[in-house]
C-alpha cells in the first residue's frame, strides 16, 4: 500500500446511473451489489441528491427518504449526496428554515457527506446550508463549480476555496460538470490549492469532451486528495472516468489506490445487466460518444439532446447549430454564468427562443429575468447593460442575499398539505411537497 494513495468516490448509484440513463436506476437494481460495494474499500459512495429525489418521487414510485434509510441500514461506507445550497434540489431559492430541516434530516436518514454548490457560485447561496450540515455533525465538502471565461480565473477559483473554508467546510471539491477541465490547467489549478488551502481537494469531472483520465492522472501528480469515477458500464460518455481503469493506472505507483480491481469484477456485470435493463423498460439511449462541441459551446452533455430535441419538436432542427453558437452569447450577455442547474437551463432557453423567433430578447423567460434581477445571486460579472435594459428596463438589482427576501416557509407548507388531505405529514413528506409539490402530491395520492 502506497503512502499517499489516491482515494475514490464511486458515482454509479448516482451521477453514472444521472448522466447515462437518466437517474433510472431504482434501489432494487442496486440491493444486490450493495454489500460487494461497501466492502471495496471507497472513500465514499455518492448516491442520492442530484437529480435522484425528483426522479424516485416523478418516475419509480420510490420514496427518496425511504430509499436513503434503506442505503444508511446496509452500508458502513459513507454516503455522499449532492445539494444546490439554497436550492436544495429544486430550481428555486427556499426559505432558510426548510434548508436547515432538509439538510437535518437527510444527515438523521444516513448522509455522511454532503457536497454542496451554487450555480453562480455565490457563496452568500451555500451559507445556510453548510452551517446546518455541520450542525448535524456530516462532513460538509464546499464545491468550486468550474468553467471558462475572461472572468474564471486560478486566483478566483484559490478566492473562493478560501471562502469556502473560512466558512468551516471539511473538504473542497473542484466540480467540473461539462468536462471542460483540461489535464494541464488541472495540475496548475490543482496545485495552487494543495498549496494554499488546507483541506483535502477532491475532483469530479465527466468524460463528455474526452479530457476525464488525463485530467485526473493531471491532478494526481499535483496531488489531488480524492477523485470520482463510476464503474465501467455507468463510464465514460457524459459520466466521470472509469473506476476499474483508473485504479489499473495507479497500480504500483506511489499513488497505488490500494483497492482490489478483482473485486469490481462481479459488481460491474451486474451493473451492466441493470443499464441493459433500464435503457428497455424506459426506452433510453444509455450511450453517448464523446462531444468536443462543448470545448466551444460548454454545454453539458445531457443538455444538448435536450435542446436538439426541442428544436424537433417545432421542426426546427435545421437551427440546431446556430443553437450551439447562440449558447455562449446569451451567456456573456448573463454575466458569464457557470453552466450547471439551474443556470444551464436558463440560458438553454433563452437561446432557443432567440433563435427560433429570428430575434434576440424578444420573448423572455421569467427566470431569464429573474437571473438578470439578481435573484439567483451575484453573476460573475454584471449582466450587458443593453441587455438588461430590454429584459427588466430600470428593475432594480437585487444587491443582497436572494433567500432574505423569503419568509419562513415550513408552518405554511405544513398547513397547505393539511388543505389538500394530510393532516399527519411527517416532516420528510412535507420536504418533498416543499421542493417538489406537483410531483409529491402525486406520489402522496398514490402511497399515502
Amino acid at each position: 500500500m502506497s503512502k499517499n494513495p489516491v482515494k475514490i468516490m464511486e458515482t454509479v448509484l448516482r451521477d453514472g446511473h444521472q448522466s447515462l440513463a437518466a437517474t433510472r436506476m431504482r434501489i432494487t437494481d442496486m440491493v444486490p451489489q450493495l454489500q460487494a460495494l461497501d466492502d471495496v474499500g471507497y472513500w465514499a459512495l455518492e448516491a442520492w441528491g442530484g437529480a435522484t429525489f425528483d426522479s424516485c418521487l416523478r418516475f419509480l414510485n420510490e420514496d427518496p427518504w425511504e430509499r436513503l434509510k434503506f442505503l444508511k441500514k446496509t452500508l458502513k461506507t459513507p454516503i455522499s449526496m449532492l445539494l444546490r445550497g439554497q436550492n436544495i434540489l429544486g430550481y428555486n431559492h427556499y426559505a432558510d428554515d426548510v434548508v436547515e430541516m432538509f439538510v437535518k434530516k437527510m444527515v438523521e436518514h444516513g448522509i455522511g457527506v454532503i457536497r454542496v454548490f451554487d450555480a453562480l457560485n455565490d457563496v452568500r447561496n451555500l451559507e445556510v446550508a453548510i452551517k446546518a450540515g455541520l450542525a448535524a455533525g456530516a462532513h460538509v465538502q464546499g464545491v468550486c463549480v468550474y468553467t471558462i471565461s475572461p472572468f474564471h480565473t486560478k486566483e478566483s477559483y484559490l478566492k473562493l476555496a478560501h471562502d469556502l473554508v473560512d466558512r468551516g467546510v471539511h473538504s473542497i471539491c473542484i466540480k467540473d460538470m461539462s468536462g471542460l477541465l483540461a489535464p494541464y490547467v488541472a495540475y496548475d489549478l490543482v496545485k495552487a490549492m494543495k498549496a494554499e488551502i488546507k483541506v483535502p481537494i477532491q475532483l469530479h469531472t465527466h468524460y463528455t469532451s474526452g479530457f476525464g483520465s488525463m485530467t485526473y492522472l493531471k491532478a494526481i501528480e499535483a496531488g489531488v486528495d480524492v477523485i470520482d469515477c463510476a464503474l465501467s458500464p455507468f463510464a465514460l460518455g457524459t459520466s466521470q472516468p472509469c473506476t476499474e481503469t483508473m485504479i489499473a493506472a495507479l497500480e504500483g505507483t506511489e499513488r497505488d489506490t490500494g483497492l482490489d480491481r478483482k473485486k469490481l469484477k462481479p459488481i460491474a456485470l451486474h451493473f451492466g445487466e441493470v443499464k441493459k435493463s433500464l435503457a428497455n423498460d424506459f426506452k433510453l439511449k444509455t450511450y453517448f460518444d464523446v462531444d468536443t462541441n462543448v470545448l466551444d459551446f460548454q454545454i453539458p452533455g445531457g443538455m444538448l439532446s435536450n435542446l436538439y430535441n426541442q428544436l424537433k419538436e417545432q421542426g426546427m432542427e435545421d437551427k440546431y447549430q446556430e443553437l450551439l453558437e447562440e449558447m455562449p452569447r446569451v451567456r456573456a450577455d448573463l454575466g458569464y454564468p457557470p453552466l450547471v442547474t439551474p443556470t444551464s437551463q436558463i440560458v438553454g432557453s433563452m437561446a432557443t427562443f432567440n433563435v427560433m423567433l429570428g430575434e434576440r430578447y424578444k420573448m423572455v423567460p421569467r427566470e431569464v429575468k429573474d437571473l438578470a434581477r439578481g435573484k439567483y445571486g451575484r453573476t460573475p460579472q454584471p449582466v450587458a447593460a443593453e441587455v438588461r435594459e430590454k429584459i427588466i428596463g430600470s428593475d432594480p438589482i437585487i444587491e443582497y442575499r436572494p433567500a432574505d427576501d423569503i419568509p419562513p416557509q415550513l408552518e405554511t407548507l405544513k398547513a397547505q398539505l393539511a388543505e389538500k388531505g394530510y393532516p399527519n405529514a411527517s416532516v420528510e413528506d412535507v420536504l418533498s411537497y416543499a421542493v417538489f409539490p406537483d410531483v409529491a402530491l402525486e406520489f402522496f395520492k398514490n402511497n399515502r
